[in-house]
């Protein structure tokens, strides 16, 4: 009797796993449904991410190199007045360069150790620039307690020529 228990369940294994086989053969196309599901699951916020990132970069790019740019062009000038309009211009051509409109940004210029004389030799000039961006893809319309966008800032400080002046 314990042969044929044995032979019993040997032979019932046997029918399930050729069930589960005929089963399987019979769902022929629902992987490439089920590949086109995850996959999209998955690739949809996965490009969302890119977009976000590349624009945070983007914008932080734009904001540190205007502020670098101002402040070697105004530490190159011969007066103030020259130092500020081509400080001006330069972060209005880095800013233009990455897409985001110049008159969004806000520009802090501080001299040291004399802030009455900003062009004074062996002086610092610093040269703050601040940029918002706004997440891709996001309406404006949409409001709540999460930002639709981003601030980024860039400090950048450059030294006068100790020579300045000596021409």
């Amino acid at each position: 009797m314990r042969r044929s228990s044995r032979f019993a369940s040997a032979s019932a294994a046997k029918n399930i796993a050729t069930h589960l086989r005929c089963r399987l053969r019979e769902q022929q196309g629902s992987s490439s449904l089920e590949f086109i599901t995850v996959g999209m699951v998955m690739l949809i916020p996965l490009v969302y991410l890119v977009l976000t990132m590349s624009v945070i970069q983007g914008g932080a790019l734009a904001a540190e190199g205007a502020a670098r740019q101002a402040a070697r062009v105004f530490v190159q000038a011969e007066t103030v007045a020259e130092a500020e309009d081509s400080a001006g211009q330069a972060i209005e051509f880095a800013l233009n360069n990455y897409g985001i409109d110049a008159s969004d940004s806000s520009v802090v210029i501080a001299c040291t150790p004399d802030p009455a004389n900003c062009l004074t030799r062996r002086g610092y000039v610093t040269v703050s620039v601040a940029v918002v961006v706004n997440l891709p893809l996001a309406p404006p319309v949409l409001t709540g307690n999460f930002p639709l966008q981003i601030p980024l800032d860039a400090t950048v400080t450059q030294q006068v020529s100790q020579f300045r002046g000596s021409r």
